[in-house]
């Protein structure tokens, strides 16, 4: 007996919606995996692994810094550390911490300036002295305050695949700086 072809698209179409299931509606976090299981017949049991997953934050550290007295105008003649990658994620935590080196500083701030490693913004900073596009964190210090600082976390978006990394100290001392940068995608 011939069937129409309508027939048999429709067949088919009815076992594809089973053999692949449209799954949970609901919106899968980042480290969960949805299985849904077959009828009867085809279950699926056991521990189930997904391989090689990519990473979803990782940590940069900038440790030691050591930053003499030093205006943020002046970050093209500033300490720098070595330059962050961060290619592939859209937003960082930063976090600046540290400790001043030697008694009488003055109230000012201690800071981190990331500047994108493009060569025009480059070349605006060293030519005009100009900051474009900077992502910063800082401690406020005061006079009377202990000899250990920290900046509250601050999160921003990135927008280039690599920053260079600048410090500043308004104190009038010098101090010892840490940077921590968590990147996330």
């Amino acid at each position: 007996m011939r069937r129409p072809a309508w027939f048999l698209l429709a067949g088919a179409a009815f076992a594809a919606g089973l053999l692949w299931p449209a799954g949970d509606p609901r919106p899968a976090a980042d480290n969960e995996v949805w299985v849904t299981n077959f009828p009867n017949l085809q279950q699926v049991g056991g521990t189930v692994s997904v391989d090689n997953l990519p990473r979803t934050g990782v940590q940069v550290k900038r440790e030691d810094v050591v930053v003499p007295p030093l205006q943020r105008n002046d970050l093209d003649d500033s300490v720098q550390a070595p330059a962050v990658e961060t290619a592939g994620f859209r937003r960082a935590v930063l976090c600046l911490q540290g400790e001043m080196k030697g008694a009488g500083f003055r109230p000012g701030l201690v800071g981190a300036v990331l500047i994108p490693d493009e060569e025009p913004v480059l070349r605006a900073l060293r030519e005009a002295r100009r900051i474009e596009f900077p992502l910063e964190v800082a401690a406020q210090m005061q006079s009377g305050d202990g000899a250990y600082f920290n900046s509250d976390p601050m999160e921003v978006p990135l927008a280039f695949p690599r920053y260079r990394v600048y410090f500043y100290n308004t104190t009038g001392r010098g101090a010892s700086v840490n940077l921590y940068l968590y990147l996330t995608h």
